[in-house]
């Protein structure tokens, strides 16, 4: 299975925090799966910490694509393609990072893993 994993459940992931679903870790440490983690997510974190909506965001920032690559992880870049499906949809959700990572999910086949429930306002297949 091909799965992208949401801001939220990436921090959750490295954080080994309990709001990270049973089913969702599993996925995520299957040696099966491809883990795609987004460019928007560290954009995403790097813009909470900023505001100071992420504190204690420093070691993610700063160490980001380490932690990606010892976790096995796979980069996913920001595509025209995927800024052209992003800024299509019709939805009144606004949050950009969430567009975004909907409009990779699904020009790149993988489900979203996320508990985020406004996210499937972009038909995007979602995991938790």
């Amino acid at each position: 299975m091909k799965l992208l994993l949401d801001t939220h459940a990436l921090l959750w992931w490295w954080s080994d925090d309990k709001r990270l679903s049973k089913r969702a870790a599993k996925a995520i440490s299957d040696e099966d799966n491809i883990v795609l983690i987004s460019a928007a997510s560290a954009w995403e974190i790097a813009t909470k910490h900023r505001i100071g909506k992420l504190p204690g965001a420093e070691r993610a920032i700063t160490e980001f694509n380490q932690l990606i690559v010892s976790d096995g992880f796979t980069h996913l870049h920001v595509e025209y393609g995927h800024a052209l499906k992003a800024s299509g949809f019709t939805t009144e959700h606004r949050d950009p990072f969430d567009r975004m990572l909907a409009a990779q999910a699904i020009i790149e086949g993988a489900t979203l893993v996320t508990d985020d429930a406004a996210m499937k306002l972009f038909r995007v297949k979602c995991f938790w």
